[in-house]
């Protein structure tokens, strides 16, 4: 009996068996090596042309282009698009210095014209001699707590320009104390829900190694700010939150002697009731002292603020041990001429009374 294979056909024999024909292979051999690195340096050539060129459309000098880290470039590219968004060329501006014109000389042969979400917003820039006015520095921030826009008296207040800022991070909680950070974000959205509503809170901010070195710590700064419609209709790309960053008295370092002009002392009952101030009360609050002994200190501060002081009283009279108890509190005090004002206060138990400074 003859047996034929399943595939050609052919007859084979009882021991065989016939498989589908394969190509001849040539012999293995091993695949040339690739290299790429000719090719990654090439990509890095490019992002780096690209980045040079981004940061010649920066409206900054050309010295502190040169200290422009490619981080601190594209810090301030994300901050000029995002003011872009919210104030588009042909809208007036609050934005000052950093969002000047540029010059012809930044447009570049990567980009003749400037591209459109870097083009500066048109309207009055804020000069530098109205920001020297200020008592504090302003601060602009998206619907989603993005920085926008941090104006240039910045330095003077935290002692960091708004490039070394924007190291930091890109939204307001990377440059507040990380601690009042659920607080704050309670407060933003508050202010949201509510446009026009003023909202005010008190952190710490990051500052300067020689700042922290000079007052012994980060700089306390209340934010006074309210979200706004900048079009019609409202919408989270069209709204910003616009803020005033005050500073709060810096409390005097171990060594270092407080100016009279600065701060000014009260004696207080267990219940806070004011039984003596000094004179120097009327330079930062308008009263005399004979307005303000018997009264209790509760009837002079903000209403939001209750709780906090409240707190502070408990822990500095229940303090536990011989010696005395302290406590510090960032508070709004009630002027004379009905205006708040914040106080740095310090307050230690002396036996039967309580030191406020």
């Amino acid at each position: 009996m003859t047996i034929f294979c399943s595939h050609c056909h052919r007859p084979l024999q009882a021991e065989m068996r016939c498989l589908p024909a394969r190509a001849k292979q040539a012999p293995s051999a091993s695949r040339p090596f690739r290299s790429t690195k000719s090719a990654s340096k090439a990509r890095r050539d490019q992002i780096n042309a690209e980045l040079q060129a981004l940061r010649s459309l920066l409206p900054i000098s050309a010295q502190e282009k040169e200290r422009l880290s490619y981080l601190h470039t594209m810090a301030l590219v994300c901050l000029r698009l995002r003011g872009a968004q919210l104030f588009p060329p042909g809208t007036l501006s609050l934005l000052g210095p950093v969002w000047g014109t540029a010059p012809a000389s930044h447009k570049t042969a990567l980009h003749p014209h400037p591209p459109a979400g870097l083009a500066p917003p048109a309207g009055p820039a804020l000069g530098t001699e109205l920001l020297s006015l200020l008592p504090g520095f302003l601060l602009v921030l998206s619907a989603d707590s993005k920085l926008v826009y941090i104006s240039e008296n910045v330095a003077q207040v935290l002692g960091l320009s708004v490039v070394e800022l924007l190291a930091q991070g890109d939204t307001v909680f990377d440059i507040l104390d990380g601690r009042v950070g659920e607080d704050v974000h309670k407060k933003l959205l508050l202010a949201q829900q509510e446009p026009g509503r003023e909202v005010t809170f008190v952190s710490e901010m990051r500052t300067s190694k020689a700042f922290r070195l000079q007052h012994g710590g980060n700089r306390v700064v209340a934010v006074c700010g309210r979200f706004v419609a900048l079009r019609w209709p409202p919408s989270p790309s069209t709204t910003a939150f616009l803020a005033l960053c005050t500073p709060v008295v810096q409390s005097p370092t171990d060594g270092e002697a407080a100016s009279q002009d600065d701060i000014f002392q009260s004696m207080h009952l267990l219940d806070m009731t004011l039984i003596d101030v000094t004179e120097s009360v009327t330079y930062h609050l308008g009263y005399h002292r004979e307005e303000l002994v018997g009264q209790s200190w509760y009837s002079l501060l903000h209403p939001e603020d209750a709780d906090l002081a409240a707190a502070q009283h408990r822990a500095v009279a229940l303090g536990a041990g011989p010696g005395p108890a302290a406590g510090t509190a960032v508070l709004r005090v009630l002027r004379k001429d009905r205006a708040w004002t914040w106080l740095r206060v310090w307050a230690r138990r002396d036996g039967g009374c309580i030191t406020c400074t």
